[in-house]
């Protein structure tokens, strides 16, 4: 079991120790389910896309956290299956490795519980994530329960956050809503719309086109019955010209039957 005799974050980095390599590989066994691997590509994919303008921010799933205070690769590390880190470079990393990141702890975390690991979400990863990494918002979701618990860090200790009307969890630190969308746990803006995914956007694309295709098709016909009306007229008005050029040839000006 981990210890919690940790340094804090700020003492994290002690000059007389020296370092292993900071791009230290992820230590993380597979995720424990296809709905867990589908859970957290849906988080990082959604988020990706949202901030896609912003580059001081990193977002990782499945990926190694190094903690130790004596810097070593072997003691100490967890890998939760979502997290995000603010302020930082958004580039790739092999893990999160808090002495060479400047002592920078996730700003959330999110697990996503399965009967073999709910237990050390529940219990001693959110004791380490309380106490240790200081994670100001830690939630969990149980993908077949659908349960979503969220706590945000209030002087030292995590408190349970309140779901809105909607049962959706307020996140402080990416100002987005938490929530469950057809089973799958997912992001809202401030006004209550989901963030999307790749598929949602495709499928938005798909139906912009569509309705343009559309609105092209009913002008074009609406050109057509325009062009047609404006051949009738052509029509009718040469019918007229015809019959006042026979009622001349007949002696009868056409202008005295008006």
């Amino acid at each position: 079991m981990t210890s919690l005799a940790f340094a804090m974050p700020a003492e994290i980095v002690d000059p007389s120790v020296v370092a292993p390599p900071g791009d230290l590989y992820s230590n993380e066994p597979p995720m424990e389910s296809y709905q867990h691997l589908v859970q957290m590509i849906l988080l990082l994919e959604s988020l990706d896309l949202f901030w896609k303008d912003r580059a001081d921010f990193f977002a990782a799933g499945n990926l190694t956290i190094y903690f130790s205070p004596r810097q070593l690769k072997t003691e100490h590390f967890r890998g939760p299956d979502f997290f995000v880190v603010l302020g930082t470079e958004r580039r790739p990393r092999k893990s999160w490795v808090v002495w060479e990141e400047d002592g920078r702890y996730p700003n959330v975390i999110v697990e996503v519980l399965s009967e073999s690991t709910e237990g050390t979400d529940r219990g001693l990863k959110k004791q380490i994530y309380q106490d240790v990494f200081r994670t100001p918002d830690y939630f969990w979701f149980h993908p077949e329960t659908l349960e979503l618990s969220g706590f945000h860090l209030v002087d030292g200790q995590y408190e349970p956050l309140s779901p809105d009307a909607s049962g959706r969890l307020w996140s402080a630190q990416l100002e987005l809503f938490l929530g469950v969308e057809e089973g799958q746990l997912r992001f809202f803006t401030p006004e209550g719309e989901l963030v999307p995914a790749g598929k949602e956007l495709a499928r938005r694309a798909e139906s912009a086109e569509q309705r343009a295709e559309s609105a092209e098709q009913r002008a074009e016909s609406a050109e057509q019955r325009a062009e047609s009306a404006e051949q009738r007229a052509e029509s009718a008005e040469q019918q007229a010209m015809r019959l006042a050029a026979r009622l001349r040839e007949l002696g009868v000006d056409p202008d005295t039957l008006k």
